[in-house]
């Protein structure tokens, strides 16, 4: 039986799934971005629009 030589492997990554990994990474970005909840405002912006919103009021009312 005469021996057999091995088959050479290709010399660049294997390619199995046929998405190239900048559309993976991407794609996890977009599923991680949205999966969060969004940020609460913070207090100093919420009182300060709170009080814009008053003097709205009170100057639409005199």
């Amino acid at each position: 039986m005469p021996a057999s030589r091995p088959t050479a492997q290709p010399a660049g990554p294997l390619v199995v799934s046929g998405v190239s990994m900048h559309d993976l990474l991407a794609s996890c970005a977009a599923a991680a971005t949205i999966s969060r909840p969004p940020r609460q405002p913070e207090p100093e912006k919420t009182e300060q629009a709170g009080r814009a919103e008053r003097e709205q009021g009170h100057r639409r009312a005199a």
